[in-house]
Order: structure tokens, then C-alpha cells, then sequence
């Protein structure tokens, strides 16, 4: 698989860096519980074979829109919405984009409230409406695997950032004691419909937290969502960095770092007032926000004291620094865009057995950094003389190399020479 990646992220990293980039689109203000049609008007047409020049003929590119206009995509929203510049926004994009390219019929739904009942509600909605292949984005989307994966068989299932534990929390039910590796994760849903993926969040959290320190700022703080095991990750990861750039430069004792999770993935008054404490009487420089809409809360209080944030998931410096032009220091990024391209290219041309039964962990496969599913956007980084792109790209390099360790653990908050105060959850 990791060859085929490679020979595809090239083409997928325009589309990854420019995923959180646009606004509301025409489909934005669709009401709770309906879906959206996006149908490619070109389907199954004599003049658009033209999406296909990649593949180096008019034959081949009119097999491969022929394959693709027998699928029907669907695309559901967690507890967000396709405008949320995060996690529903990017992969919302990306399937819009690769359906239109590839003459498939494209539909996204958004449950009608934030529970496991209504998104498995979209999913039979979906279904109905036709869709013989839904993507679902984030780990809320384990209830709906282990039951709608054995309920529609002849559905092809691509869940993104949905692990085995939270397979396991949803199949086991009572009883379950949170470690997967005791449980046959297989027994809980249909593998033989379903590609599961999680990102190694902590590399590239780890690389937030590195670029911020060699960058100069010394009083760092981290604003998760809720404490779920990605967000958590993305946290330990930019912990760890943090601590590593401070022991390079033999400053351990000069940084400190603060350290708190919302209890939600939006931002609000009270979430506000707190980042406004340490922007303003902690003397807090820099906030990585973690966690879908939450960064709303760091940058309402960063721009009220010259302070800075750090986006997450995708390269989220055009919405940030709408606010304020110089806002985002940098994005610490998954390849979202890069796995629905690949996976659904994949589809279409009649792979999908490589994927199924799956539960890929995708993080690094490549020492050039617009290779991986984690990494910093090249063009937005706030680059200085403390920490260049090729600094960037020599640390992917020993990343990638295995010279630089990265923990993935996070049942406690990593041994550090920094000063870290975790402060738990505001809510």
C-alpha cells in the first residue's frame, strides 16, 4: 500500500493544502437530517474524458470515469457540519472534488442531532438515496460501522480516524476494559465492507510543538477539544516537541507550557475567558487548538493581545488569519484529502479488496514531507531563521529515519524537562 500512496500523494497534496480553505459553499446552510446532491453533470458524457489525462490517454481516462460513474458517494457529518474548517469541511471537499473529477454522484448528509441513533440514520437515509460507498469522518462513527457494516453488505464503508478501541468500546459494550489489544476487534463489525484509518496525530503534533519553540516562543499552551485519544495524541505529541526543541537549544528552564481540554469541539464564552487568562495575564505567546471549532475561542482572545495560534487537522491558516493577517504560526496536518483521494481512486479501479478488513495507522511514509499524512503546511508556516523549511525537512527526515523517537502513548502526560500544568477540562 505504501507505493501506491506515494505515487498518488503528489497529485492529492494540492487538494490536501487548499482543503480548508473555502467557506460555506451553496450546500452549507442544508438543513439538519437532508442531504445535498452533488451530481457531476459530466457523468457518463463523451466530452469529459478529460478528467482522466492523468492517466496518460483518452482511453485510459475514459475507463476510469466509466468506473467512477458507477459509484454513488455519500458523505456524513459527526457532530459538525461541512463549514466547521476542520475534520467534516476537509472531507466534505475532497469527496465533492474527487466525484466531480471522476463523474460520480455525490450526496452529504447531516445527522439531525449529535448522537449514534442519528447518524446511523443517515447512513440508512444514505443507503436509500443509492449510495453504495460513505465516507465517515471521526471516531463517532464507530457505532455506525458495527452496526450498519453488517446491516448493508454490498455498502463499501471508508471510516477516517476510526480505531480499533473505538470499534471495540461500541461492539463490546458493558464489560469493555479500553484495550483493544484484548479483544478481537474482527467480532465487531463486518470486515469484509469496511477500511478503517487512524493518523499518527502525534508527529505531527510533536512537529507543531518543535517549529514553535525554534521559532522563539518560550510560553506555549494547548487547547484540546474533548480528551479523546486523537486529540489527546495531537497534545502529547506537541508536548513532546516542545520539550525536544528546549533541550536542543538548552532552554528547558525558560519554557513552560499550559495545558487544558475545552470539553467540546466549539468555541464559547467561557472557553474564551479562559484563553483570554492566558493570553493576557499568563503572558501565554502561542495556543495549538485542537479540536474542531474551539479555535474560535483562542483566536477571539489571541487577536486581543498580538497573540498566535496553531491550526490542526488541515492547513487552517486562511480561516485564522482572516481574522488577523500573521495569526497561524503553523497547522499540524492529516492527510484527510490524501486518503479519500487514494481510497476512493482505488475504488474505481477495482482495489477495494486491499482495503478491507483494514485498520491502518498512517503517519509517515516518506522522508520528502508533502509524502506523509502528517505533516506542516510549507507555504503558510510562519518559517523564521530559527526554524527554515529545510530545517522542516531535515527533522521530517530524522522522523522518518526512526533517530527521533515519538510516543505514541497516552495514558500520561509525557516526562518532560519543561514545565507542563495540565489543568484538565473546563467542562
Amino acid at each position: 500500500m505504501k507505493k501506491r500512496v506515494i505515487a498518488m500523494m503528489l497529485a492529492a497534496t494540492m487538494v490536501f493544502s487548499l482543503a480548508a480553505c473555502g467557506g460555506g459553499s451553496a450546500d452549507s446552510g442544508q438543513p439538519a437530517g437532508d442531504a445535498a446532491t452533488e451530481t457531476n453533470e459530466a457523468a457518463g458524457s463523451e466530452e469529459s474524458g478529460e478528467t482522466g489525462e492523468a492517466a496518460g490517454s483518452e482511453e485510459s481516462a475514459g475507463e476510469a470515469e466509466a468506473a467512477g460513474s458507477d459509484m454513488n458517494i455519500a458523505m456524513i457529518t459527526d457532530s459538525g457540519d461541512i463549514t466547521d474548517q476542520s475534520f467534516n469541511q476537509t472531507t466534505y471537499e475532497s469527496c465533492k472534488a474527487w466525484a466531480e473529477s471522476n463523474g460520480a454522484q455525490f450526496t452529504y448528509y447531516k445527522p439531525d442531532s449529535d448522537s449514534d441513533e442519528a447518524r446511523n440514520a443517515s447512513v440508512d437515509q444514505a443507503v436509500a438515496g443509492g449510495a453504495n460507498v460513505i465516507v465517515m469522518p471521526g471516531y463517532m462513527f464507530a457505532a455506525a460501522i458495527v452496526t450498519q457494516s453488517k446491516m448493508y453488505p454490498d455498502v463499501k464503508f471508508i471510516a477516517l480516524d476510526v480505531g480499533a478501541g473505538d470499534l471495540c468500546e461500541k461492539g463490546v459494550g458493558e464489560g469493555y476494559d479500553y484495550n483493544p489489544d484484548n479483544w478481537n476487534v474482527a467480532d465487531y463489525y463486518n470486515t469484509e465492507n469496511t477500511y478503517c484509518c487512524t493518523y499518527q496525530e502525534e508527529i505531527s503534533g510533536y512537529m507543531a510543538g518543535y517549529a514553535a519553540v525554534k521559532l522563539g516562543y518560550k510560553h506555549l499552551g494547548f487547547l484540546g477539544g474533548m480528551s479523546v485519544p486523537a486529540v489527546t495524541r495531537f497534545g502529547y505529541g506537541y508536548v513532546q516537541g516542545i520539550n525536544d526543541a528546549a533541550k536542543e537549544l538548552g532552554i528547558e528552564g525558560e519554557v513552560e507550557v499550559e495545558y487544558v481540554c475545552g470539553g467540546q469541539f466549539y468555541g464559547d464564552a467561557d472557553i474564551t475567558a479562559a484563553m483570554d487568562t492566558w493570553y493576557s495575564t499568563k503572558g501565554v505567546e502561542v495556543v495549538f487548538a485542537c479540536g474542531g471549532g474551539i479555535f474560535t475561542s483562542a483566536v477571539e482572545a489571541a487577536m486581543k493581545t498580538d497573540g498566535k495560534v496553531i491550526g490542526v487537522d488541515s492547513d487552517q491558516a486562511p480561516v485564522i488569519d482572516a481574522n488577523k493577517e500573521g495569526l497561524t504560526v503553523t497547522s499540524a496536518m492529516k492527510g484527510l484529502s490524501a486518503t479519500v483521494n487514494t481510497v476512493l481512486s482505488d475504488i474505481r479501479d477495482g482495489k477495494w479488496s486491499e482495503y478491507t478488513g483494514k485498520i491502518d495507522n498512517l503517519g509517515m511514509v516518506s522522508e520528502n514531507p508533502e509524502e506523509n499524512f502528517v505533516q506542516l503546511p510549507m507555504e503558510s508556516t510562519q518559517w523564521g531563521d530559527g526554524f527554515t523549511q529545510d530545517d522542516y525537512k531535515a527533522l521530517v527526515k530524522e522522523i522518518y529515519s526512526g533517530n527521533v523517537k515519538i510516543s505514541n502513548d497516552i495514558s500520561a502526560m509525557p516526562s518532560t524537562d519543561v514545565k507542563v500544568t495540565d489543568y484538565g477540562s473546563i467542562k
